[in-house]
């Protein structure tokens, strides 16, 4: 008898480690700016990683529900859902661009510190992925 866990749940503990993952950097990453540039530098990069979050989380539920359509409606036609679904998808990255330019044009914070705030979901996937297939593979 082997100890072996299905896929899915191989991926499911990879998204749940990045959902976790991305907070913890972007902290992080705010409290060595603050330490290294500034207070306004790391309030930048707080809000940064906050705003990728909050899309990753809207992300993760949006695609979950287009899979779902998807599976209930292999055969039929598109439905409107699926439509809303799919805009919802798109237009993300252009209220993520929309609110990081009204944060950094109101509150005069330094533009380079929100996308390096943005960066902590590709860094938490890069580690949270790493950490998967060196330890969590089996």
């Amino acid at each position: 008898m082997t100890n072996e866990r299905p896929r899915g749940d191989f991926y499911q503990r990879v998204e749940h480690r990045i959902g976790w993952l991305t907070p913890v950097i972007g902290v992080s990453a705010a409290l060595i700016a603050w330490r290294l540039i500034s207070a306004r530098a790391a309030i930048g990069v707080a809000i940064g990683a906050g705003l990728i979050w909050l899309h990753y989380v809207w992300l993760r539920r949006v695609t979950i529900a287009v899979v779902r359509e998807a599976v209930k409606r292999t055969d039929g036609p598109k439905s409107s859902d699926s439509s809303f679904m799919l805009l919802k998808l798109s237009v993300g990255y252009a209220l993520i661009a929309i609110m990081a330019y009204v944060i950094v044009s109101y509150f005069r914070l330094p533009i380079f510190s929100v996308l390096c705030g943005l960066l902590a979901l590709g860094a938490a996937a890069m580690i949270g992925s790493l950490y998967a297939v060196l330890f969590d593979n089996h």
